[in-house]
């Protein structure tokens, strides 16, 4: 990864802040996570969180790739994945009242597309019977975000059982095992496999087998691969990366011994002042590059001495070592950020390059929310 890979030749009528993709890179992206997963059909392993790029035009290059089911959090990217012909859709994401009957009403308009929902209690499940989406029980690994806890194993029986026809599967994020060293992140991970293994055989026992177990967000991904009871399950189990079609700072050391990842999205930003011999500014404040995951928010490429400080809204200050040279005014800076899927979520659309131009755009089609009244049928 250097910076001449991403630089863009002609800047002049670009604006700045703005967010710019790589298609050959989010492609090159693809094959690594299908290399990584492995086996005869790789694509049928991997359901991405479309979080992430929330673009029809990444959509389009995974189904192009084999991959048909995918993970998703709100209405709109439900809706963005429909219309891209995506065949199984999961709204991984607890909803009630009024976004409830929108993704009814999605489920309705796109009779074609498996739609599911998770469900973690009697009433969730109530909410959702007879309606035309499939359920999945969301099982909480330790996370305590959403979710029945694992240890609670009748009564995750007894609720596939409420849900008769519908039940699909189990959903299962343990997304708190991130720690950046493998070694410890691993064994950790596989604790919980075990766990949700023992549950899967409580389910089958009693008649309720799970069709589907979907583990492993991004920095768990790796350690669902080398737990050798998911090769061997009587179900069906994908993981659930979504990160990794673009990448960030935290991805790319959380998946530092893959093979083949690098950043498929960066940040444009320009240099607009010198307020110390040792300090300039750009436009890539907290408004353009998310300060979610704390600062530093993101890397300068070519530049590893060069330190972002705290952001404010439109500002992010950057101090460089003393008796080095600032750049000049109108200068033009690429940005890995941090964490790049809120980062995508603060633009209406992403210049696209290939080999030091801009051969086009991609919105970002899914971006915010849905609402705030639910659409008329």
């Amino acid at each position: 990864m250097t910076l001449s890979d991403y630089e863009i030749r002609d800047t002049t009528d670009i604006q700045t802040p703005a967010l710019v993709t790589y298609p050959a890179f989010v492609e090159a992206n693809i094959e690594a996570m299908l290399a990584a997963i492995g086996g005869p059909h790789p694509a049928g392993r991997w359901r991405p969180h479309l979080k992430t790029s929330k673009s029809k035009q990444v959509m389009e290059r995974l189904l192009n790739r084999g991959v048909r089911q995918f993970k998703c959090a709100t209405t709109r990217e439900l809706q963005a994945a429909c219309e891209a012909c995506a065949s199984d859709v999961l709204l991984a994401y607890p909803v009630t009242g009024a976004n409830a009957r929108r993704v009814e009403a999605l489920a309705r308009q796109f009779r074609g597309v498996q739609i599911s929902m998770l469900v973690e209690d009697a009433e969730s499940i109530r909410r959702w019977q007879g309606k035309p989406v499939g359920l999945f029980l969301d099982v909480n690994p330790g996370m305590d975000r959403t979710g029945i806890s694992e240890a609670h194993v009748e009564e995750i029986v007894a609720l596939a059982g409420a849900c008769a026809v519908q039940f699909r599967g189990i959903h299962y994020y343990d997304g708190h095992h991130s720690q950046v060293n493998y070694a410890e992140r691993e064994p950790a991970a596989h604790a919980g496999y075990r766990t949700l293994i023992t549950l899967t055989e409580a389910l089958r026992t009693a008649g309720r087998p799970p069709a589907e177990v979907i583990t492993s967000g991004t920095p768990a991904f790796p350690c669902a691969l080398s737990f050798d009871g998911f090769s061997r399950a009587p179900f069906v189990h994908r993981v659930s990366p979504g990160t990794t079609v673009y990448n960030d700072m935290v991805s790319l050391r959380q998946l530092e011994g893959m093979p083949g990842l690098r950043p498929a999205a960066l940040v444009m930003a320009s240099v607009v002042s010198h307020p110390t011999p040792t300090r300039f500014t750009c436009d890539a404040g907290h408004k353009a590059v998310s300060a979610d995951a704390g600062v530093p928010t993101c890397a300068i490429l070519g530049h590893p001495d060069w330190q972002p400080l705290k952001p404010s809204e439109e500002h992010l200050p950057v101090d460089v070592p003393e008796g080095s040279a600032l750049p000049p005014l109108g200068t033009i800076l690429y940005l890995l950020p941090r964490h790049i899927c809120p980062t995508v979520n603060l633009f209406d659309a992403a210049l696209a390059a290939d080999t030091g131009r801009i051969v086009g755009s991609w919105r970002v089609d899914a971006r915010g929310h849905d609402g705030p009244f639910v659409p008329a049928a």
